[in-house]
């Protein structure tokens, strides 16, 4: 684990450091599209003391409407001397540089002031706000001031200025307003900007009181780990800058219950810093499965997925299994559910006549019979009966190869029967069992799909490959039988290849896929690993085994399938399956 030695500025910066600008304006009317400011009252202020003061009238290009005048008791004979708004604007920008800005519903003010930029040619510095309504509607209760307009408060916080609609006086009762406000946040451990700038009173204060946890973080990628007051894991989750990302669970920013439940428990924050996002994303998935912890929601329990397995026998038959071997046998999956499972094989079972039955069936006894009757799949047409000897071990195989197709190589043939099954279905108005054998096939196609991307990255002994992040060098990847094995970062102007020969040597030994591997856990890495080698930019370095796909395989069919899966309705008929060779140019198997 590497750690990061934080800055003074990465804590936040205090209150007592921050420079406020509080300003008020009047205006011609209440919208900047068709209305224009008469006034600018801004008082500059920090740590308590005010330090500056800005008041102007500003000459309006149309004539101030006599109820604006009655309201601010702004003539328009007080402003036909002013200065005009071109004249104003620098100067205020200049007055509230590097401040942060504080108004009394300051969405009205700030639109205004940014219209005026605008219209004066002057670049918005993109000032951060603060708006004393929002933040008094968390702290001040309806027992406390009828409402939460600037004269009420003014007159709870004891304001030595009675707002008039003035600019001045206004932005001078809104200084004593947020300080009053500042108080009572104080009080409840908000000390620094970023504190105050993201209170809720969503947030507990016993949450609140807990972000010197995330304090410590280091500005990194990497994995973060809360834990309990035992040192157990509550909860597992990757960040592009760890201290930001833990940040948030300490603001409003973070609203799911769970989180903040997780919150009030944890005790401590482990950052494990990773050289890339790859190597975290890797991380978060192995952590999870070994820990399990409470407050996460995916990817817990992989050893719960299951595969739909041909079996490896004279006669074989389709099977649900836990694992995957290095045996040759056909699978697809992983599967999230049995369900799922059962589902995809119903879904070949419709339109391949495999046997169904459990006994493992030797060419001897298929020749002699088992005895008995066949079962209702034989008079259905549904299956050949090989168990009685009334289909012969060749005959069966070339159904066998029809099934391992499917799985493994091109699925063409049984989504076409699939499809057909279909139209019968549909032809018939049979409509929900035509609606279950789409998603039958559906989720056949997805399963088979995902299994014939991963196989041949789960077999490679080892594949080299390098990335170019936007701040230059290389990211350098080392993967063997699907699993991350080690991983670099190159700085910018390095010669990779002395890494890369270093990593080589180093990376983790990788068992071949069968051999004391939990296939469960690894699939979900091997599939983030093959979206980052898929992404744009890497580069193959160097490859031990091969990397394809078949090209008329499941991913091919999905390519052209899911599209119309998002819009299928009871009514609507399949659109035809095009070859591959009719395909847009480009196209490239999922």
């Amino acid at each position: 684990m590497q750690m990061v030695q934080e800055t003074f500025e990465d804590l936040g910066i205090a209150l007592s450091d921050v420079t406020f600008v509080v300003v008020d304006l009047e205006t011609t009317g209440g919208s900047p599209s068709g209305s224009q400011i008469t006034e600018v009252g801004a008082v500059k202020v920090r740590g308590g003391q005010v330090i500056g003061e800005f008041q102007t009238l500003v000459r309006p290009s149309t004539p101030i409407p006599p109820f604006i005048t009655v309201l601010t008791g702004i003539t328009n004979a007080m402003v036909a001397q002013a200065p005009g708004i071109r004249t104003v604007m620098p100067q205020f920008l200049e007055f509230a540089a590097g401040s942060v800005l504080v108004a009394h519903n300051a969405g009205f003010d700030i639109s205004f002031l940014k219209a005026a930029a605008a219209e004066t040619g002057q670049a918005w510095p993109g000032f951060p706000v603060l708006d004393t309504v929002r933040l008094a509607r968390q702290l001040v209760h309806k027992d406390e001031a009828p409402n939460h307009k600037l004269a009420s408060l003014a007159r709870l916080f004891g304001a030595a200025t009675t707002p008039d609609h003035r600019a001045l006086h206004d932005a001078r009762a809104t200084v004593d307003v947020l300080h009053g406000l500042i108080e009572r946040v104080g009080n409840l451990g908000v000390h620094t900007l970023e504190e105050l700038t993201s209170y809720s009173s969503r947030v507990s204060t016993a949450q609140r009181r807990k972000r010197f946890l995330a304090e410590a973080m280091p500005s990194a990628p990497g994995v973060y780990i809360f834990k309990d007051a035992r040192g157990e894991p509550l909860y597992v989750g990757t960040a592009t800058d760890l201290r930001r990302r833990t940040m948030s669970y300490f603001t409003a920013a973070e609203t799911r219950r769970r989180m903040s439940e997780m919150v009030g428990i944890a005790e401590s924050i482990t950052p494990i810093v990773c050289a890339s996002p790859l190597e975290a994303a890797v991380r978060e998935l192995r952590l999870i499965a070994e820990h399990k912890p409470r407050y996460n929601r995916r990817s817990r329990f992989p050893e719960k997925s299951v595969w739909v397995r041909l079996t490896d026998e004279a006669f074989p038959r389709l099977s649900i299994v836990r694992s995957i071997k290095g045996d040759g046998a056909h699978y697809a999956g992983p599967f999230a559910s049995r369900r799922r499972a059962e589902s995809a094989v119903t879904a070949i079972q419709e339109v391949i006549p495999l046997r169904q039955c459990t006994p493992r069936l030797s060419k001897r006894l298929a020749t002699q019979g088992v005895g008995g009757s066949a079962c209702v799949l034989f008079e259905l047409g549904r299956c050949g009966a090989p168990c009685i000897g009334a289909q012969s071990m060749e005959d069966y195989s070339q159904v066998a190869d029809q099934a391992a197709q499917a799985l493994s190589g091109s699925s063409r043939e049984v989504v076409a029967a699939l499809r057909s099954r279909l139209d019968v279905l549909a032809d018939q108005e049979r409509f929900e069992e035509a609606a279950t054998l789409r998603d039958r096939m559906m989720t056949l196609v997805r399963a088979a799909a995902r299994s014939q991307r991963l196989r041949p990255l789960r077999e490679a002994a080892e594949l080299i490959a390098a990335r170019r992040p936007e701040s230059g060098g290389w990211e350098i990847v080392v993967v063997r039988h699907g699993r991350l094995a080690g991983t670099a970062v190159v700085p910018p102007r390095t010669d990779p290849l002395p890494v890369i020969a270093s990593l080589r040597q180093t990376a983790e030994v990788v068992a071949a896929p069968g051999v004391g591997q939990d296939s469960s856990v690894l699939s979900e890495e091997t599939e983030l690993i093959l979206k980052w080698l898929e992404s744009p930019g890497v580069r193959l370095v160097d490859l031990e085994g091969t990397w394809t796909c078949p090209v008329d395989g499941a991913g091919a069919s999905r390519y052209e399938l899911e599209p119309q899966a998002a819009t299928w309705s009871e009514m609507e008929p399949l659109a035809p399956i095009p070859r591959a060779w009719d395909r847009p140019a480009g196209a490239v198997n999922a």
